[in-house]
Order: C-alpha cells, then structure tokens, then sequence
C-alpha cells in the first residue's frame, strides 16, 4: 500500500466559483483544481491541499489574504459551527448569481443545450424563518468549536439541535435557528430546559442508551403545529408524563405524537407513530390545494417557494381543461392536485406506497375526482400497457429524485411522445443529463432555477421540452 502523501501549502489561490456540491472552486499558479468549503468566489487565501481525488484537489483556507466583496456578515451565532446554511456569510443576490451560473454551466457541458432558453433564478422572499419542519437530536455529548477543544471544557453535556457532519455522535447545542419560525425555537429550548430539569437522560449514539432521542416541529403557515418526539426507551408512564409537560407548556401544538426508537439509527418514519393530542396530523394551503400532512408525509419544506415552483409548472404546462396528464415521481400527489382543476385527468405514479396513501387522502380532501394514483416504481408502471389503459399523456410532469430519471423511464418517455413536458429537478447536473438522452425527440424551450433553499447550495430547476 502506497504511502499517503503530506499536506502542502498552497499560497494565493484565487476562487472564482462553486462546484456542485457548495465547494468553492479555485485554482493554484499552475491552473490546477482545487476544492474548498468555507471560502467564497472572490476570496483569495492560502490552502492547504489534504489529497487529490479524481484529477482535483481538496483543501482547507489557511488564511484569507483578500475578502470577497461579497461577503456579509453571518446573522446566525452557530453559523460555521451546525454544518448548515453554508452560504450564509456570502450576500443573497450574490448566491443567486453562482446559483443561477451552477444551472448554466450544467446545461452547456452535460446537457450541451443552447443556453439561450435559461431564465433568471427565481429567489426567495424570505431567507430566513423559511422552512415548516426541522429535526433535531438529543446526545449526550457537545460538538466542541475550535477554540473549545484546546480549552478543558468537556464534551460530556446534554444538548439538544443538529448533528454535525462527520460526528455522528456529537451534536450542535441550538439556541436559536434561523430557518424555522416561532414557536420552533421557544418549544426546542423548552423541551431541553424541561429535560434537564427533570434529569430525563439524553441519547448516547455510541451506547445506543438514553429516554430523549429526536425531535421533529412542523410549522404550516395557517398556524397548525406538529411536533413528534423519539423516544429510546419504552416507558409508558415516564413518557405519558413527559407528553403531559410538553402539551401543558405550548397548548398550541395542533398535533402531538410519539414513537418509540431503540433501533441503531434516528429514521423514524419506519416505526409505529402514537398521536398523543391532536387529529393525527396538521393541515397546510398551498394555492387553491389545501394538504393533510401525517407524522410521515413528505411536504415541501419551504411552503413560499413550493407555489412558485408549481405555479411556474402551471405556466409551462399551459393547461388548456382537455389534456390527459402524467405526474411522475408524484409523492403525495402535490403537483398533480395543484394542475388538476385544469386538465381532463392526472395520473400519479410515486414508489412510496404511503405517499400515495396521502395523495388520494389530499383528493378527497379537495373534492378532486379526475386524479388517479398508482404506487410502484415509475420504471416499472409506466409501459406501453398502461398508457392504453389510461390514454397516451398529452402533458408529461416529472419530478424524480436527486439521481434522476432510469434510462428505462427515458426510453418509455420517447415511446409516449407526449407534446409537452415539463421536468422538476432537484439536480441541475442529472436534469441535464436526462434533457441530453431526450434531445432526440424532444426541443428545450425554457428553464427557470428556483431558489427553494436561501443559504445553501440545493437548487430547484424547471424545464419546458416540446416535441420536434
């Protein structure tokens, strides 16, 4: 086995943009790559360069020798320390613009498609407070900061808020999160007082011992709170008495629920949830729709954006009432009740048997009687056979996961020809791909970024495809 090579010191890299991932992207004196996280597009600094992985450099800023004009001053006290909103110290339009140039730069080299048809990104009007649900953890062991780890302060306390990255059992003791407005904060730091008050024992990851586990708090803009809390011991008594407590503090908790998790890892949305006060789920509008939203449904989490993201799938989809329409990778249905009160019909197609289960729940809720919903997997469901069944689409939707479409589904995308198609992705670098293997049947006739998540790398884009 080869001997790993030393750090070296890479001086005066200037950085002029973001990879794909929110890394910063700079390049040394002699033109090579070099990837770094917590520098910005106009900063120059030293580096130094820990290994090399496929062609490209990977490093940490040493010292920063020039600051980019535009940089900002974080508002968040635990920004750099909790792991998220990575771009907070880089100005709002500022994010736009890499954000808009990471969708551009997609398209050109993966999709080689004429740039000309790409709009301008959609932005937030809100950059903070904007997200409905928030997950937090329990541990018994403190994230030190830099500064804290050469000092005796002991990691051993109980705190309540985010995992770092890289530690699975070290958490970030959050006292106030920008993303999520009241009473997420006043409920997560009551919650901890209560516990350490009561001496109610924090989860230990590496032990896989303790009462308090996780946390969740949704937040719906028509004022319904969900909180659901994770317990990882099974004490009926201690936990009705603790659920007693919490619903006493904030009676404005439309729903409380409860699940009992001594499994090895935080997924909770496999285990049995117990609706301790509440109807068992809160409710959101979203436009014209309005949502049931469960212990386990998965809704949009910036519900602001989540109606520019589907109205601008209304505009594209130009819905004239007649059209038969297909909503791949559905989920709970969400944009296939959003574009139902404009076409004949909207078949869903989503893997997730539970979503569905929500999707058709959200029909009867909206009186929508022209959607139809089928669980299983889109590569599998959608055949020649079914488009028979149900007629060939004349407006295709898709929205698919991060990796994108199966290369079955393309294929059976051009077998359906439908006229129009408007793509939903969460990946500008794999829709581009998936636009690419479509260019033979399909011409790109407009793509425009939305901006679901201000202070982060994650963008949303929407493309119209027309048949040739």
């Amino acid at each position: 086995m080869g001997r790993r090579k030393k750090p070296r010191l890479v001086k005066d890299v200037t950085f002029t943009g973001f990879a794909d991932k929110g890394k910063s992207v700079g390049r040394d004196e002699e033109g090579r790559v070099i990837f770094v996280e917590e520098v910005v597009p106009g900063d120059i600094a030293d580096v130094l360069v820990l290994r090399k992985r496929k062609g490209t450099f990977q490093g940490v800023a040493q010292q920063i020798h020039t600051y980019s004009p535009d940089r900002v001053e974080p508002v968040c006290e635990h920004f750099g320390v909790c792991g998220g909103c990575k771009w907070q110290h880089l100005s709002y339009e500022a994010q736009l613009r890499h954000k808009q140039q990471v969708v551009e730069d997609a398209m050109r080299r993966i999709g080689k498609i004429d740039t000309s048809c790409l709009e301008p990104i959609v932005g937030g009007a809100s950059t903070t407070y904007y997200r409905n649900k928030l997950e937090f953890a329990f541990s018994n062991r403190r994230w030190l900061t830099k500064e804290e780890i050469d000092t005796d302060i002991s990691n051993q306390a109980d705190v309540l808020g985010f995992h770092r990255a890289g530690a699975f059992d070290k958490v970030v003791d959050i006292q106030h999160c920008w993303l999520q407005g009241e009473p997420s904060n006043k409920i997560r730091n009551r919650i901890r007082e209560m516990a350490h008050a009561r001496g109610d024992s924090f989860y230990d990851l590496k032990a896989n011992t303790g009462f308090l586990r996780h946390l969740l708090i949704r937040v719906t803009r028509i004022g319904e709170v969900l909180v659901i809390l994770s317990f990882g011991e099974d004490d009926p008594e201690k936990i009705q008495e603790f659920l007693g407590e919490v619903l006493k503090e904030f009676p404005e908790i439309t729903t409380l629920t409860y699940c009992i998790n001594t499994k090895l890892n935080d997924y909770i949305f496999d285990l049995d949830m117990v609706c301790f006060h509440g109807k068992g789920y809160i409710e959101e509008q979203l436009g014209h729709v309005r949502f049931k939203i469960g212990p386990k449904s998965f809704f949009q989490t910036n519900t602001e954006q989540a109606k520019v993201l589907y109205d601008t799938v209304i505009e594209f989809a130009d819905l004239k009432g007649t059209e038969n329409v297909y909503d791949l990778y559905t989920g709970i249905g969400s944009i296939a009740l959003y574009v139902a009160e404009q076409c004949q019909q909207v078949v869903g197609i989503e893997e997730i048997a539970a979503a569905i289960v929500d999707a058709e729940e959200n029909a009867k809720l909206n009186t929508i009687d022209n959607a139809i919903f089928y669980a299983g997997d889109v590569k599998d469901i959608l055949t020649t056979e079914f488009a028979e069944k149900h007629g060939k689409p004349d407006l295709l939707i898709t929205d698919p996961p991060r990796a994108g479409m199966h290369p079955k589904v393309v294929e059976m995308l051009k077998e359906l020809a439908a006229p129009r198609m408007v793509y939903v992705s969460c990946n500008p670098a794999t829709q581009a791909r998936d636009l690419q293997l479509l260019e033979s049947v399909y011409t790109v006739k407009k793509i425009r970024p939305v901006d679901m998540f201000p202070h982060t790398h994650h963008i949303e884009s929407v493309a119209l495809l027309e048949l040739k």
